[in-house]
C-alpha cells in the first residue's frame, strides 16, 4: 500500500504556481484581443465602415449627425493605401451615395451623390441638371436659394457642357446650392471611391439634444 500510495503521488501533475496562472490568463486575454483587432481591421479596411456626417450638404438625405454605414466591397476589394483594386464587384451608377477622398485634400472624406459615371455628358442650366443631353429627373435635389447666379460668375447654377473622363465620377451635393462638389473642384477619381453609404444606424440631433428615432435604421436611395 505504501508503495502504491507513493507511485499515485509521483504521478500527479504538479500545480501552477499564482503567478503562472496570471501570466497564462494575460497571454489569453491578450490573444482574444489582438484577434478580436484584427477583424475590426479586417472589417474596416474591406467590408464595411462607420461615418459621421459633419455637414449639411447632402440634407435632407443626410442630416448633420447622422451615423452612416458605407459598404466597401460594393465597387471591389482593394489594396490599402494603394487603391489597386484586386477583386473587382461593381461599379458607382447615377444615383449612388458615395464616400470619396477630397480630391483637393485627401486626408478628407467627403460624402456625395453620383451625377454622372464616366463618358457622360453632364451640363446645368439654370439650375436644372441634364446628363447625356436629358434631364435629371429624380426628387432628391432641393434648392434653398431661388437666385441663379450666372456660369461667368459662380458655376453652381450653371455649368457645362462637360464630358466626365475614364477612371471619374461627377458627383454634387442633395442640397444644391449649399454643397462644395465637383461643379466647383472637378471630378473623383474612382480609385479615391471609398464605398456606397447604405444605411443610417444613429443619429443624433445635438441642437435638440435628441436622439432622431424615425431615421434609425434607414436606408440611403
Amino acid at each position: 500500500m505504501k508503495g502504491d500510495a507513493q507511485a499515485l503521488k509521483s504521478s500527479s501533475a504538479p500545480t501552477k504556481e499564482p503567478s503562472a496562472l496570471r501570466r497564462s490568463r494575460f497571454r489569453e486575454n491578450a490573444e482574444a484581443i489582438f484577434i478580436a483587432v484584427l477583424i475590426a481591421l479586417f472589417i474596416r479596411t474591406f467590408v464595411v465602415q462607420a461615418f459621421k456626417i459633419p455637414s449639411g450638404s447632402m440634407k435632407p438625405t443626410l442630416q448633420i449627425g447622422d451615423h452612416i454605414l458605407v459598404n466597401k466591397f460594393a465597387y471591389g476589394v482593394k489594396i490599402p493605401y494603394l487603391n489597386t483594386v484586386l477583386l473587382p464587384v461593381g461599379s458607382p451608377e447615377r444615383g449612388d451615395i458615395v464616400v470619396f477622398k477630397y480630391p483637393l485634400d485627401p486626408r478628407k472624406d467627403f460624402i456625395k451623390r453620383v451625377i454622372g459615371i464616366p463618358g457622360d455628358v453632364v451640363e446645368i442650366r439654370d439650375k436644372v441638371i441634364f446628363v447625356n443631353h436629358q434631364r435629371l429627373n429624380h426628387d432628391v435635389g432641393v434648392f434653398t436659394d431661388p437666385h441663379i447666379m450666372p456660369g461667368t460668375l459662380r458655376p453652381r447654377d450653371n455649368l457645362g457642357p462637360v464630358s466626365v473622363p475614364a477612371g471619374h465620377l461627377f458627383v454634387m451635393g442633395d442640397n444644391r446650392d449649399e454643397s462644395f462638389d465637383s461643379r466647383f473642384w472637378g471630378f473623383v477619381p474612382l480609385r479615391d471611391v471609398s464605398g456606397k453609404a447604405f444605411i443610417i444606424y444613429w443619429s443624433w440631433d445635438s441642437e435638440g439634444f435628441r436622439i432622431r428615432w424615425g431615421r434609425l435604421a434607414n436606408l440611403l436611395r
